[in-house]
């Protein structure tokens, strides 16, 4: 037992430290993983943006319409945002792009250059 400095009454280690100490090593956890996707969501986030970039240049749109384009083809294709946007702009290295995300592009394009 140890001496608690506070109002001098006894009190055991093991009793006090080890509850005291569960809750701070939870929301150190809890706030790591929080980082975690925070770091991934500013990542997704920027090839979104870039991907944006791409099709308004290509289709002559608006930024608001090249998300909204971004999103009909993700859904289209049932293929999350983040990939999509990721093969946008890796087209415009490789100039390759996969047939259904191409066709859908290609149709998306046509409708908001309609509106």
């Amino acid at each position: 037992m140890m001496e608690d400095s506070s109002n001098g009454t006894p009190m055991r280690l093991e009793g006090h430290l080890v509850p005291a100490r569960t809750p701070l090593l939870n929301k150190i956890s809890e706030l790591q993983t929080e980082i975690g996707q925070l770091q991934e969501a500013v990542v997704s986030h920027t090839v979104v943006d870039q991907a944006i970039g791409v099709v308004i240049t290509l289709g002559g749109l608006r930024p608001e319409q090249g998300f909204q384009l971004l999103r009909e083809v993700s859904q289209h294709t049932n293929t999350k945002l983040r990939q999509v946007s990721e093969l946008i702009v890796e087209w415009v290295h490789s100039e390759q792009l996969p047939d259904e995300i191409r066709t859908s592009v290609d149709k998306a394009l046509a409708t908001a250059r309609s509106i």
